[in-house]
């Protein structure tokens, strides 16, 4: 009886230090110190700016995130144009217009868009009717 605890124990203590490390590792930025800008509500901006801009080497990750050589220059990008005075709208429009609706984040719901925001909920859909009706014995 005494083992089984101390094994519970042991699982607890792993399970708490898993997410006290995944705590730490999430917060995680890839900007490096040669990319900060001097006045901290552009740099604020900046880094708004791009954790809402999808890293085109990992998909799966900001450009704020990534360590890739694309998204420290789309960083670059983002700084040397909150420089120039543009304003988020600007910057926004001029990513997609070089890299399409895919670099952002959360894409805007629009025409070109709409299989992205639909085929998610009709999968289920199917899922569901595949699971519930199709999936009887005989």
């Amino acid at each position: 009886m005494k083992i089984k605890h101390i094994t519970i124990l042991k699982t607890f203590l792993l399970i708490i230090t898993f997410y006290f490390v995944q705590s730490f590792s999430y917060n995680a930025h890839s900007v490096e110190p040669d990319e900060i800008l001097k006045n901290q509500k552009q740099e604020y901006r900046a880094r708004s700016i791009s954790k809402n801009i999808r890293c085109m080497v990992c998909q799966n990750q900001s450009i704020d995130e990534s360590s890739a050589p694309l998204a420290k220059d789309l960083r670059i990008v983002i700084r040397n144009k909150i420089k120039e005075g543009k304003n988020d709208q600007e910057i926004y429009k001029f990513l997609t217009d070089r890299y399409g609706d895919f670099i952002l984040l959360k894409p805007p719901f629009k025409l070109s868009t709409f299989a992205l925001w639909i085929l998610p909920f009709l999968f289920l859909v199917f899922g569901i009717y595949m699971f519930f009706f199709r999936n009887k014995k005989f």
